[in-house]
C-alpha cells in the first residue's frame, strides 16, 4: 500500500521550506491570496515562479480528535479508503495517474486533520483539480476494498507501533496524559477499534466531514491568480456546502499531581519520555514554548544533545 507516513514528510519539509523562504523574503500579507467560495471552501494561493512547479493540496478539518471512543482509527482508514476510486477513477488509479503526468502523491492523517497533497509540473495543475475535487464528493466505499483495507492497516499497526518499543511507550504516555480528550487514542486507532468498525461507519464519516466548508485548499508554486482560481471554481464550487461538523471536544479537568506509566517491552535499550501540559496555538505562549522547545531539544545544536553526547561519554 503507497500509504507511507515517512516519505511524505520529507516531501513536504521540502516544500514547507521552498514556502516560508518565500514569505521571509517578501512578506506574508504580500504573497498569500486567501478567499471563501460561496460553498464555504477556503482557497489559498500563493504564486512562486522560481520552478515551473506546484503542489496541490486539500486539508479536513478531521482527525483522530474528531472520533468516539470505541470507533477510533476511522480518519486514518479513511486516508487510506481515498484512493479507492471513484465512478471516474477506477481502484488504485489515482496515483497513476498522477505518476504519468510526472508527479507524485500522498497524504497523512494527524489528531486535528487529514491532508492529501500532488506535487507536479505547473503545466499539470488541472489534473490535480479534477482528481481532488472529484474525490471530495463521490468517493465509493466498496465493502471488498474495506475488508482488505482493514487489513493492510492492521497489518500496518502492528508493524509501526506493536512491533516498536518507543511506539508503544509514546502511545500509552498519551493515553496518561490525555483522560478525556480524544488526544487519549493514538491516531491509526486501537486494534480492537479497527478490527470492529463498519463500512457504513466510513460511510457516515465521509459525509459529515468531507465537504467544502469542512476543508481548505492550498497551492503554491508556478501558477497565476487569474488563471488558476477559475479552475478551482468550476471545480469544486458546485458541490454544496453541507454543515460544519462541530469541533468542540472534552476537556480535561485540570491535572493535580504527576502521572507516571511503565511499559514492558521486549527492547536492546531502554526509553525514557517526558511531557508537559501546554497551550494550544491559541495561546499567547505557544509559539514562545516552539522556540523553547527547539533550543532545548531540536536537532544537534539543542542543549540537550550537547549536554547528552557531545559533553558526556555514554558508553
Amino acid at each position: 500500500m503507497k500509504r507511507l507516513s515517512r516519505t511524505r514528510t520529507v516531501v513536504l519539509s521540502l516544500f514547507l521550506s521552498f514556502l516560508f523562504i518565500t514569505i521571509s523574503e517578501a512578506g506574508l500579507k504580500e504573497n498569500v491570496f486567501e478567499t471563501v467560495l460561496p460553498n464555504g471552501l477556503k482557497v489559498i494561493l500563493l504564486e512562486n515562479h522560481k520552478a515551473p512547479l506546484v503542489t496541490f493540496q486539500v486539508w479536513y478539518r478531521v482527525g483522530s480528535r474528531n472520533e468516539a471512543w470505541g470507533k477510533t482509527g476511522l480518519s486514518h482508514m479513511l486516508e487510506h479508503m481515498m484512493f479507492k476510486g471513484t465512478e471516474r477513477v477506477g481502484p488504485e488509479e489515482f496515483s497513476k495517474i498522477i505518476q504519468e503526468n510526472g508527479g507524485n502523491d500522498n497524504a497523512f492523517t494527524s489528531y486535528d486533520y487529514t491532508a492529501y497533497f500532488e506535487n507536479l509540473n505547473a503545466d499539470r495543475v488541472q489534473v490535480a483539480i479534477d482528481l481532488e475535487a472529484d474525490r471530495m464528493q463521490n468517493l465509493l466505499l466498496r465493502e471488498q476494498d474495506f475488508q482488505t483495507e482493514r487489513m493492510v492497516v492492521m497489518e500496518e499497526r502492528r508493524l509501526r507501533t506493536d512491533d516498536n518499543p518507543q511506539a508503544v511507550l509514546s502511545e500509552q504516555v498519551m493515553a496518561t496524559a490525555f483522560e478525556m480528550h480524544p488526544y487519549h487514542w493514538p491516531i491509526i486507532g486501537w486494534m480492537e477499534d479497527i478490527a470492529r468498525f463498519t463500512l457504513e461507519d466510513l460511510k457516515a464519516y465521509y459525509k459529515t466531514y468531507y465537504n467544502p466548508i469542512n476543508a481548505i485548499l492550498v497551492v503554491v508554486g508556478d501558477f497565476k491568480k487569474e488563471d488558476l482560481l477559475p479552475k478551482i471554481e468550476k471545480a469544486f464550487g458546485s458541490y454544496p456546502k453541507g454543515a460544519a461538523p462541530a469541533q468542540e471536544k472534552d476537556i480535561d479537568p485540570p491535572q493535580i499531581g504527576e502521572r507516571r506509566v511503565f511499559v514492558k517491552k521486549e527492547a536492546q535499550l531502554p526509553s525514557l519520555v517526558m511531557g508537559y501540559h501546554v497551550p494550544n496555538l491559541r495561546g499567547q505562549d505557544s509559539y514562545v514554548l516552539e522556540v523553547i522547545a527547539t533550543v532545548l531539544s531540536g536537532g544537534k545544536s539543542s542543549r540537550l544533545y550537547q549536554s547528552l553526547v557531545r559533553e558526556t561519554d555514554l558508553p
